[in-house]
């Protein structure tokens, strides 16, 4: 802890005003005003962003009891100083730095080892077995989930506590120059781990090599001892000679230079045995891993080079490595039984750990109960009463109503959690699973927090919605991500209107809409009212707009606030008719409405030539009657042949919106830009544009692609491999041969009920399996459809199958059966389960 009165110095900032308890002192770092938690002892950080602004949100966190903040120098403050009589604030030029100098400061005091890890992919893996590996000889600190950003590095660095940690594992990555440096100031680590060097944020660098080194900068500091790397990687073997790096390296190829050779000899139950011939001990040893696929064991041999050169006996290694298991990094979020809504993060628990996923739990708007169920915490170095006190004191803020307690230690704490707090508790979860009645959860959010031991999976899976084996994993961080992509094209004060029609393009309307509202979205779009009217019941708060309203949802779009696109005389003379029969129905106002302006798509909207009469209907009504913006559809945004027509579109809505805010006499959002318009038409972003498909990682416009991350992937899985003799048939119509030879063919749970198209039968369309190609053959059924996998010899009965996702990209098999992306996205059936996955 530093008391406040030592900041200025330490963080080159002067003081607006002391606090009222000068012996104030900081125990939390607090970032966002919705994850206040404990607010005694937590010091806010205004940061700014291009889409947020910390300091506004100083007076909210005032009301919740937060008296330590960091400003920016310079910034206004809402209200002024006298409207926070009771807070210390500091100014600094830059509170971000202010962030990163505390940490830093506080990583000083530690005087035990500190690994950082750092590579394109596998950080997290990586650092949560070594976490497992290590923790029988270490009290281990650990950044929570993929917390490695210039922000996660400092929050992850501040949960070092000297008194009991003997050892810190954090992971760092960077997706520009100068990044870095920043984050070794940070960790100041005295080992470290380079996983690989992949096309991760190429974009921000102009070379590999010039990433690569950038990341290396992370282990040039004082005090360096040792950097894990594999030596397989040419420009990270050269890298690290030319740099002087101390190192311990590992190979798998032969006559290779390093410190540890492993040689693969696959074995029959699907595993891999590994032996070692290593300088150190320098015998040879045999190790069977608990994985056979080829990134799981890249990233357990790193682990296996660490406890090598720490001296463990191979026995005590191989008894670990056969307790590793797979790492759940991302907290799922599932569609539960009778109408409840499950949050999964069953994959360890510790303070941060829950205090993150409670987070989580506080931003679902869903409305209903909140009910945490919760095992011991463990590892906290806490006695039993600090901890719980902890835990209890951090629920209120999370709207936590009901707490299900399970382990002995939890339950002999019931006395520090509020009266108020529905509780039960549980020895084991044997004892909750014996009376568990899944109705008694309807309606509910429900986090799930538990220590791997537990097996709250099996919690989850008695109270997760019944599902068949085709799942649409949803990527909400890749979604975030692509998000803030679009936003930083942005002209500056241009709102985002985002487009989740369709079940958000297939991704989930609620899901999605709720993410968006965290992101502070502008507005959102669906098709039709009844998309709007169940997010509204969902709890989005959001402005909505509806595209197409009928005329018999009027009521509906003023009961749930809700605002109509208007395109043709008749849609607004039914909907002034609708609100004066309304008019003395009671107070509810009539919702805005969004001018559709026809400029050359020739679908829908007003002509030019209409607005005379149409401007003239709107100053009639205009006392009860109130435009929220004029829209227009381009035709070919997306298509540089085009751009000549798509100019002349755009000088027409200019010269159409400008009437229509003339005769209205106030001005109205303008926009008419897609995803595609947004990169290739910066000039016309004017008041606001829409974001639909790019968001969910589709580059419309050819530009973007390497700089957008994939957010939906369809896996199925293998009913059953048949062998199919030469010369016989298989599927309907007999459309599926094996001409000249034996095949194995793997039927697929997946089928055109499904949304799968009946297209990629006979060959066009392909699916991922063990890292392998596998063509269709035959036609596709109504829930099935079949795959040659002759050349995947070890595919079996339950292995997963990609149907699109990473390394099947929807662009590609979209070409193969002559659609768009969109058809394929929106196409996937309601049936089809949705699992929703953050990191």
């Amino acid at each position: 802890m530093f008391a406040f009165s030592t900041l200025p110095a330490l963080l080159a900032g002067h003081l607006l005003q002391a606090p009222a308890d000068p012996a104030a002192e900081v125990r939390h770092l607090l970032l966002d005003s919705r994850r206040v938690g404990l607010p005694a002892g937590a010091l806010f950080f205004a940061l700014r962003g291009p889409s947020h602004d910390g300091h506004r949100y100083l007076p909210a966190l005032y009301a919740q009891g937060v008296r330590l903040f960091v400003v920016e120098e310079g910034k206004d403050l809402p209200g002024g100083l006298a409207a926070y009589p009771e807070a210390g604030i500091l100014a600094v030029a830059s509170p971000l730095a202010a962030l990163q100098a505390l940490a830093a400061a506080h990583r000083a005091r530690f005087g035990g080892p500190v690994l950082a890890i750092t590579g394109s992919n596998g950080k997290t893996i990586v650092k949560e077995w070594l976490a497992q590996l290590l923790s029988p000889d270490e009290d281990i600190c650990r950044s929570p989930r993929s917390y490695n950003s210039q922000v996660g590095v400092p929050l992850s660095v501040w949960e070092l506590n000297p008194a009991r940690h003997t050892l810190g594992i954090f992971e760092a990555g960077i997706s520009e120059v100068g990044e870095m440096a920043r984050l070794a100031g940070i960790i100041q680590p005295t080992e470290g781990l380079f996983t690989t060097l992949g096309t991760a944020h190429d974009a921000g660098f102009a070379s590999h090599e010039q990433k690569l080194l950038e990341k290396l900068k992370l282990f040039q500091g004082p005090g360096f001892q040792r950097l894990f790397y594999c030596a397989d990687q040419p420009l990270v073997q050269a890298a690290v000679s030319r740099l002087g790096l101390p190192g311990f390296s590992w190979t798998r190829q032969a006559g290779q230079t390093a410190d540890l050779f492993f040689d693969a000899q696959p074995v029959t139950d699907g595993r891999t045995r590994w032996l070692t011939h290593a300088a150190v001990g320098g015998g040879e040893t045999e190790f069977t891993l608990p994985f056979a696929d080829e990134p799981s064991v890249e990233n357990a041999l790193h682990c296996l080079a660490v406890l090598l050169h720490r001296g463990l006996e191979p026995v005590e290694i191989q008894r670990r490595l056969a307790r590793l298991h797979p790492v759940a990094m991302r907290l799922e979020m599932k569609q539960g039984r009778h109408d409840s809504y499950l949050l999964d993060d069953t994959y360890n628990n510790d303070l941060a750990g829950l205090s993150l996923a409670l987070s989580a739990l506080a931003r679902q708007p869903r409305p209903g109960r909140r009910t945490l169920i919760l095992s011991d915490v463990l590892e906290s170095g806490l006695t039993g009463e600090e901890l719980y006190a902890q835990v209890a004191a951090l629920l209120p803020a999370a709207g936590v109503t009901r707490l299900i307690g399970i382990g002995e230690a939890i339950g002999q704490q019931q006395r520090v959690f509020p009266e108020g707090l529905a509780a039960e508790y549980f020895q084991s979860t044997e004892a909750f699973l014996a009376q568990l009645d899944p109705a008694a959860f309807a309606r509910e959010v429900v986090l799930v927090k538990g220590a791997r031991r537990f097996g709250f999976e099996r919690i989850v899976a008695a109270l997760q919605a019944q599902q068949h084996g085709t799942v649409l994993e949803v990527n909400l961080d890749a979604l975030s991500h692509n998000l803030q992509h679009y936003r930083r094209q942005l002209q500056p004060g241009t709102k985002l209107m985002v487009m989740v029609k369709a079940f958000a393009y297939g991704a989930g309307s609620y899901e999605v809409a709720s993410l968006l509202e965290f992101q502070r979205a502008d507005y959102l779009a669906v098709a039709y009212a009844d998309e709007g009217i169940a997010l509204r019941e969902a709890g989005i708060s959001l402005p909505i707009m509806v595209m197409n309203p009928a005329p018999d949802s009027f009521a509906a779009l003023r009961q749930y606030r809700l605002e109509p696109e208007i395109y043709s005389f008749e849609m607004l003379n039914e909907y002034l008719a609708a609100f004066d029969a309304a008019a003395s129905e009671g107070p509810l106002p009539v919702p805005k409405i969004h001018l559709k302006l026809d400029t050359g798509m020739r679908r829908l909207g007003f002509d030019e030539a209409d607005l005379p009469a149409l401007t003239a209907r709107l100053r009639e009504h205009a006392a009860h009657l109130s435009v929220a913006s004029a829209m227009t559809h381009l035709a070919a945004a997306d298509e540089a042949v085009h751009d000549d027509f798509t100019q002349q579109q755009l000088a027409a809505f200019r010269r159409m919106a400008a009437a229509v805010e003339e005769a209205l006499g106030y001005a109205v959002l303008k926009h008419a830009l897609n995803s595609a318009g947004i990169l290739r038409f910066p000039e016309a972003h004017f008041d606001m544009v829409r974001l639909g498909i790019g968001l969910y990682g589709v580059d419309a416009s050819g530009r973007d692609t390497d700089a957008l991350r994939s957010v939906s992937q369809l896996r199925t899985t293998i009913s059953q491999i048949k062998t199919l003799p030469a010369g016989h048939t298989v599927g309907y119509g007999r459309r599926g041969t094996a001409a000249d030879a034996d095949r194995r063919i793997a039927t697929l749970a997946i089928g055109y009920a499904d949304g799968y198209d009946r297209r990629f039968g006979n060959g066009a369309g392909m699916v991922l399996i063990r890292g392998q190609r596998a063509p269709l053959v035959g036609s596709v059924c109504m829930d099935m459809c079949m795959v040659d996998v002759t050349h995947i010899a070890e595919a079996r009965a339950g292995d997963v199958a990609l149907v699109f996702g990473e390394g099947l990209p929807l662009p590609e098999l979209a070409g193969r059966i002559s659609t768009i992306p969109y058809e394929l996205l929106t196409n996937v059936s309601e049936r089809v389960k949705r699992v929703f996955v953050s990191e």
